[in-house]
C-alpha cells in the first residue's frame, strides 16, 4: 500500500525544492558571473590600471627624469598594495638608444608572454585562478618619435607588467544589478514550475478526481455508492471519510425508520423492483389508533419499539423485516420457501402476537392482535398483499393469501367510490369549467379560451377528469356531465368578446337530448359565433354521418367545429375533408418534445401544410416552454395553447 502524505509535508516538500534549485541556479551564475569577470573584465581593468602607470612613466620622462627616478616610480607603486606587482620592460628599440638593462633583456629572451607583448600582442594570462598577470605593450605614438628617434608609429617600446589577485577584481555596479534581476526571475519561475507541479499533482488533481466521483454518485442516484479516491493524501482521505460519513447518514435516515431502527418501505420497494421470487407478508396491528388516543403518541411509540423486537424475534434470519408506516410492518422472504410453509407461517405469527403481552412502559401491558396480508412471485407484491390485507380486514380474517378475485373487488370497490362521489359532486354543484388561454401565434395575445372539466373536491382541489370520465360512462353520468359544462361555460361567455372552445364526444352528438339541447343553447344565446365545438378525434368520428350533420347544423348558427387531439386516433386526412372543420388542435404528444423530436416535427409539420391547403386553422396545444413556443412559430402553426400562457383557471381575463 502507498504510503500517504499529507499539506504539510506537501508544503515543505515544495519549499526545500525551491530553495534547491534557486540556489543551484544562484551558484552556477555566480560561477559564470566570475569567469566572465576573470576572462572579460579583469582585461578591461588591467589594461586601465596599464595605462594609468604608462601616463604617469610617460609625464615623468616628458619632465627629463632618469632611469633611476622611473625605477623609483615602479618601485612606489608596488607598494601601493602587497598584492599587486607593476613593472615595466624596454624593447630592444629603446634599449639600443639608451642602452639595455638586464632584467629587460633576460625577460624579453625568456619570458613568453612578454616575447608576444613586445609584437604588440596583449596578453591576459590567470594563474590558477589566483592571480591575473597582464602584459600591455605600449605602442609608438607620433608623439613618442621625438625622443625615440630610432622608432617608428606601431613599434612596441615596450611592455608593462601587472598582477593582482583575482579577489582583488572590481566588477561593475551594472554587471551586480543584472545578476539580482536575473536571480529573481530564475528565482520565481522556480517557484511558480514548483507551485504550480506539486500543487496540481497532489491538490487539483485529487480535489478534481474527488468531485467527480461525488458527481457520478449524485448523477446516478444510488445511495449505495461511496467515494472511493486513491490520491494518498490524508486531508482528501479524512474528507473522504467525513463525505462518505455523511452518505451512510443519509442513507440510514433515507431507509431506515428512526423509531424502530427497521428498514423502511422505499428500502422494500427497490427489493421488490429486482423481480426476484419472493414471499411477502404484511403484518398490520389491530386498533392501534385507539391505543395512541387512550395512552397517547408516546407510549404508542414504545408500543411500536417493543412489537419490532417482538417480530425481528419471531421471523426467520434468512428473511428481511421492515416497518412500511405507522402501524404496518412487512417480512420479505427471498430464500427457497414452500407456498404451504408460507401460510403455516402467517398463521404462526398471528398465534404469536395474539398471544404475547406488550408493554406500555409505566402503564403496564396491552395485548394486540394483526392482520397479516401475502403475496408471492416476481411483480406486484406490494400491492397485491395490500389487497390481500385490505380484504382480510373486511372479512376479519386473521391472514389471506393474495389472489385475482381480490383485484377485481378492490375494482369493484374503487368504481363504486368514485360513482359515488361523482354524483355528489354533481348534486352539490362541484363540477365546474376551467378556462386556459389559446394565442394567437404571431401576435402573442390570447384570442380564446378552452372550457376544462374539474371536480372541486372538499379541500378545493381540482380533479381533472381522467380520473372519472370513463367512469361517468359506465354510470350514464356523461351527459349531465356535459350539459353542466356547457351551461356553465354560455353562462361565463355570455357578456365577453372572446372564443371560447367546448369539448364534446361522438357520444354527445349521438345523444339525442344532448344534439337538440346544444342546437337549442346556439338558438337562444346571443355567443353562437363565439363557440367552437371540439370533438375528439380518437373516437373514430370518420365512420359516422351524423357528426357530419351535426357539423352542418351548428355552423348556420356561426358556431365552428374544432378536431381535438389530432394526431392519436385515425388522423385521416381525407374525412377532414368531408367534415369541413375550421381547426385542427395538434395533439400534445407530439407537441410537447416537438423541439429535439425530428419524427414530431415532421408529422406536426405535414398536418399543418395540409390544413392550410384545406384553409383549415391549426392550433397546437402542451406548449409549455419557450423552446417549443420558438418550434411551433417556425413550423407556421396558427395558435398556442399551454402552461408557457397560462394554467386553466376559473377567471378569464
Amino acid at each position: 500500500m502507498a504510503q500517504k502524505t499529507n499539506y504539510t509535508k506537501i508544503t515543505a516538500k515544495i519549499i526545500f525544492i525551491t530553495l534547491f534549485f534557486t540556489l543551484i541556479s544562484a551558484y552556477t551564475y555566480s560561477e559564470y558571473m566570475k569567469k566572465n569577470a576573470i576572462s572579460t573584465l579583469a582585461q578591461i581593468d588591467a589594461k586601465k590600471t596599464s595605462i594609468l602607470v604608462f601616463e604617469t612613466l610617460y609625464t615623468a620622462m616628458q619632465r627629463g627624469w632618469s632611469k633611476e627616478d622611473l625605477n623609483e616610480i615602479i618601485h612606489r607603486l608596488n607598494r601601493v598594495d602587497e598584492n599587486m606587482e607593476v613593472n615595466v620592460y624596454r624593447s630592444s628599440i629603446v634599449a639600443n638608444l639608451s642602452g639595455d638593462i638586464e632584467k629587460d633583456k633576460t625577460a624579453r629572451e625568456s619570458v613568453l608572454s612578454i616575447k608576444e607583448a613586445m609584437k604588440g600582442k596583449e596578453s591576459l594570462n590567470i594563474s590558477n585562478l589566483d592571480f591575473i598577470n597582464y602584459y600591455y605593450p605600449v605602442v609608438t605614438k607620433d608623439a613618442c618619435i621625438k625622443c625615440h628617434t630610432n622608432a617608428k608609429t606601431g613599434d612596441t617600446l615596450g611592455v608593462i607588467y601587472i598582477s593582482y589577485p583575482v579577489d582583488e577584481l572590481k566588477i561593475s555596479l551594472y554587471e551586480l544589478i543584472k545578476f539580482f534581476i536575473i536571480f529573481i526571475v530564475v528565482f520565481s519561475l522556480v517557484i511558480f514550475l514548483a507551485i504550480f507541479i506539486e500543487l496540481d499533482r497532489y491538490l487539483i488533481k485529487p480535489i478534481k478526481n474527488f468531485s467527480n466521483v461525488i458527481k457520478n454518485i449524485t448523477n446516478s442516484h444510488d445511495m449505495t455508492k461511496r467515494v472511493e479516491v486513491n490520491d494518498n493524501i490524508e486531508e482528501i482521505d479524512a474528507i473522504k471519510d467525513v463525505f462518505n460519513n455523511m452518505l451512510d447518514s443519509i442513507e440510514h435516515q433515507f431507509y431506515y425508520d428512526i423509531l424502530t431502527g427497521l428498514q423502511n418501505r422505499r428500502r422494500l420497494t427497490e427489493l421488490l423492483e429486482l423481480r426476484k421470487n419472493s414471499f411477502l407478508m404484511i403484518v398490520n396491528i389491530d386498533s392501534f389508533q385507539e391505543i395512541n388516543d387512550l395512552y397517547g403518541d408516546n407510549i404508542g411509540d414504545y408500543l411500536l419499539q417493543e412489537f419490532a423486537k417482538f417480530l425481528k424475534n419471531l421471523v426467520p434470519k434468512d428473511g428481511q423485516l421492515y416497518r412500511l408506516h405507522s402501524d404496518e410492518f412487512a417480512y420479505l422472504c427471498q430464500k427457497g420457501m414452500d407456498l404451504k410453509d408460507f401460510i403455516t407461517f402467517a398463521s404462526l405469527v398471528s398465534e404469536k402476537i395474539s398471544q404475547e403481552s406488550f408493554s406500555l412502559n409505566s402503564k403496564g401491558e396491552v395485548s394486540l392482535s394483526a392482520t397479516i396480508g401475502m403475496s408471492y412471485g416476481t411483480s406486484m407484491l406490494l400491492v397485491n398483499a395490500d389487497t390481500a390485507l385490505v380484504v382480510a380486514k373486511k372479512n376479519r380474517k386473521n391472514y389471506l393469501l393474495y389472489d385475482e378475485s381480490m383485484a377485481m373487488a378492490k375494482e369493484y370497490e374503487k368504481n363504486f367510490a368514485w360513482a359515488k362521489r361523482l354524483k355528489k359532486a354533481i348534486d352539490e354543484d362541484k363540477i365546474v369549467p376551467l378556462f386556459q388561454p389559446i394565442v394567437d401565434v404571431k401576435t402573442q395575445k390570447i384570442v380564446k379560451y378552452e372550457a376544462l372539466m374539474r371536480i372541486v373536491d372538499e379541500n378545493g382541489t381540482y380533479i381533472a377528469p381522467i380520473h372519472f370520465l370513463e367512469l361517468a360512462k359506465k354510470n350514464k353520468l356523461y351527459h349531465q356531465l356535459t350539459r353542466i359544462m356547457i351551461d356553465k361555460t354560455f353562462e361565463k361567455f355570455k357578456d365577453v368578446s372572446y372564443i371560447v372552445s367546448i369539448n364534446i364526444s361522438v357520444e354527445d352528438i349521438l345523444n339525442r337530448e344532448i344534439y337538440n339541447f346544444i342546437l337549442e343553447k346556439l338558438r337562444t344565446s346571443q355567443m353562437s359565433e363565439r363557440v367552437v365545438f371540439e370533438i375528439i378525434e380518437s373516437d373514430g368520428i370518420e365512420n359516422f354521418d351524423e357528426v357530419i350533420e351535426f357539423i352542418n347544423e351548428v355552423k348556420k348558427y356561426g358556431a365552428r367545429v374544432s378536431i381535438d387531439d389530432f394526431g392519436t386516433g385515425y388522423s385521416n386526412f381525407e374525412y377532414l375533408m368531408k367534415l369541413k372543420v375550421d381547426y385542427i388542435k395538434i395533439d400534445g404528444s407530439m407537441i410537447k418534445n416537438i423541439d429535439t423530436n425530428k419524427d414530431s416535427q415532421l408529422i406536426t409539420q405535414t398536418i399543418v401544410e395540409f390544413a392550410k391547403k384545406m384553409n383549415i386553422q391549426t392550433v397546437a396545444e402542451f406548449v409549455y416552454s419557450k423552446n417549443i413556443f420558438d418550434k411551433v412559430v417556425e413550423l407556421d402553426v396558427d395558435f398556442a395553447q399551454g402552461y408557457y400562457f397560462g394554467e386553466p383557471s376559473e377567471t378569464i381575463e
